[in-house]
């Protein structure tokens, strides 16, 4: 096992400027990003990107995430996917192709396709954006605000696995849960959180419980990439038969549609202030089609990496594993994707915290809400026809895994009740907990919560990796 771990110096140890400003969450009115609501600028297709879609709050009346009357929270982990970002270098490359292709055999630029006629292609890859950078200093303002009564007394303990993008998101992240705390008045001095406390290889043959490379039977399935070329089959030919009356000359395949509808995020979270335009490449697509590619990202999500996947959800054993030593403050049992080494040390892995945050990538995520029983009643997502969120229980990839994802585990004590209770918002919905007595905000008691993880504490399936 190949482990790295490090402290990684902070810009803002003195509430000195440099690079995004930690902003209040009272901002304007107007404002159409947030640090409480995130995202909501051009709301009608930005929740609709998938993956792609920069985070957004997704409370719903059914369950407020407000604390309880009565309660205090005792602890709080955050698990969060890295910022806004380019695409990846494999992407960005695709990206670049399909519009020198266009470019090259188009005859005519017609209706909403006209700007394809100059448009550069100027995208970097894999980096946080400007305004991924700016998420992740919300997301640590919003943690601080929201766990203040621990935050202003205490620092998180933080581990990143180890891309460039997860480590400078967990570092913008403690930038503003620091400068935040550096402006409150009542928060203990010399308690500031100034670096991440571990990165964890991402190397092949790495144990790393944020994002899981040693299932060998599951890092060579293609059900995923099956099931999403299937249903990029059934929506795009009206599509494609639209845009090519517009470009004529071009011939675009139906995973090149794909391509330029990712071009809308891509091209909008990459402006230097997205909040006031939306990239041209939006206005390609109807709503109803914003809906369909939606569902593609989540049929994604779901097979790839969910309980689509037989072994999806056995990535996600080792975190949920590692949660459970935090909440009961008890070594870590587990032999699937955790790092031995690294759990086994105090140094490495304290159990005497009550704030945590780890930073990972949506494809670590979303094994481990699986591994925790979060999306238990989410049937199987159908593989040719969009289902509603009350279809999917909640499920989307939009809901779960956007850019700057953040899921909260709370651990509570409230009046008349001995035991604590836990709870899990992701992206502030409160999901309904599963396999142990739920109360109607969503909450078990802590032992009973930890029971009902049987599937992570036994290890699940991960012995059927290496068959």
């Amino acid at each position: 096992m190949v482990v790295i771990s490090t402290l990684l110096s902070l810009y803002l140890l003195s509430g000195a400027s440099a690079g995004p400003v930690a902003r209040s969450s009272k901002q304007n009115a107007s404002a159409c990003d947030s640090v409480n609501q995130g995202y909501n600028c051009f709301s009608e297709i930005s929740h609709l990107w998938g993956q792609y879609s920069p985070y957004f709050s997704v409370e719903e009346e059914s369950a407020s995430s407000a604390i309880p009357e009565g309660c205090h929270v005792t602890f709080a982990q955050v698990l969060s996917r890295h910022g806004a970002r380019y695409p990846t270098a494999s992407k960005s490359a695709k990206y670049a192709k399909v519009i020198a292709k266009i470019q090259a055999d188009a005859t005519a630029y017609k209706g909403n396709a006209a700007f394809l006629k100059t448009y550069n292609y100027t995208l970097g890859s894999d980096d946080l954006t400007a305004f991924g950078v700016q998420q992740m200093v919300d997301s640590g303002i919003k943690f601080y605000q929201r766990y203040e009564s621990l935050a202003k007394e205490q620092t998180p303990f933080v581990r990143a696995s180890g891309s460039s993008r997860v480590i400078e998101s967990g570092q913008k992240f403690i930038q503003g849960f620091q400068n935040t705390k550096l402006n409150d008045s009542r928060a203990l001095p010399g308690q500031l959180a100034a670096s991440i406390n571990v990165v964890i290889s991402e190397s092949a043959n790495a144990n790393n419980s944020l994002d899981p490379g040693t299932c060998t039977v599951f890092e060579n399935s293609e059900l995923g990439d099956d099931v999403v070329a299937n249903f990029t089959d059934i929506f795009t030919p009206p599509i494609l038969k639209r845009l090519e009356e517009d470009l004529p000359g071009v011939n675009l395949t139906a995973k090149e549609v794909v391509y330029l509808m990712d071009m809308c995020s891509f091209d909008t979270i990459a402006q230097s202030n997205p909040e006031s335009q939306l990239s041209s490449f939006c206005n390609l697509f109807t709503h109803a089609e914003w809906e369909q590619y939606n569902y593609l990202r989540s049929l994604e999500k779901y097979y790839g990496y969910g309980a689509g996947n037989p072994l999806g959800p056995s990535r996600g054993i080792g975190f949920t594993n590692e949660l459970i030593a935090r909440l009961t403050r008890t070594p870590v049992h587990d032999e699937t994707s955790t790092n031995r080494t690294l759990d086994s040390s105090p140094a490495t892995f304290p159990l005497n915290y009550t704030l945590y945050a780890d930073f990972t990538h949506d494809n670590g995520l979303i094994p481990i809400f699986f591994a925790l029983g979060l999306y238990n009643g989410t049937k199987p997502l159908s593989k040719t026809q969009v289902e509603s969120m009350e279809e999917t229980d909640g499920f989307s990839a939009a809901w779960t895994v956007p850019f700057g994802a953040r899921a909260y585990v709370e651990m509570m004590q409230c009046e008349a009740q001995p035991e604590p209770l836990v709870r899990v918002l992701v992206n502030d919905r409160v999901v309904p907990l599963h396999g142990c007595a739920v109360d109607k905000q969503g909450r078990c008691k802590r032992d009973d919560f930890v029971r009902g993880l049987s599937f992570a504490r036994s290890g699940g399936n991960w012995d059927e990796c290496f068959a």
